[in-house]
């Protein structure tokens, strides 16, 4: 199976830092981040000791979003006619995808779609058996 790696560099951006997450009682501040709303937070209005913030300047180019480390975007099918009609159709290049199953799909109809995935030659991500 050959494999078509874009020739894409991905930006980097710092850590988004949420304030306080250094504290002795972490419990309370999830590392996620949560835009700050404070009348006195210093890091809603950019103070640059307080870190990054997540702006729009940070955001990929159009043809680099959803594009996995592998080089290929992934797609999740759910059944064998849904992996069939990509195929067949003219507009997706399956050799630039990857493919996942969804969750809900039972063993004996992964069996079946990696039967399939494998004849025509496709990568499903999430095919090893457990």
């Amino acid at each position: 199976m050959s494999v078509i790696v874009l020739a894409l560099k991905k930006k980097t951006h710092p850590k988004f830092n949420v304030p306080n997450y250094g504290t002795k009682n972490r419990k309370r501040v999830k590392d996620s981040w949560r835009k700050q709303r404070g009348i006195d937070n210093k890091k809603r209005i950019k103070k640059n000791f307080m870190g990054a913030e997540p702006t729009i300047g940070y955001r990929n180019s159009e043809n680099a979003r959803g594009v996995r480390k592998s080089g290929m975007r992934l797609m999740v099918v759910h059944s064998i006619s849904e992996l069939n009609s990509l195929i067949e159709n003219p507009d997706i290049d399956t050799k630039r995808y990857e493919f996942a199953m969804a969750h809900g799909t039972s063993k004996r109809l992964r069996a079946e779609m990696l039967k399939f995935a494998k004849e025509q030659n496709l990568h499903i991500v999430n095919g090893a058996s457990k």
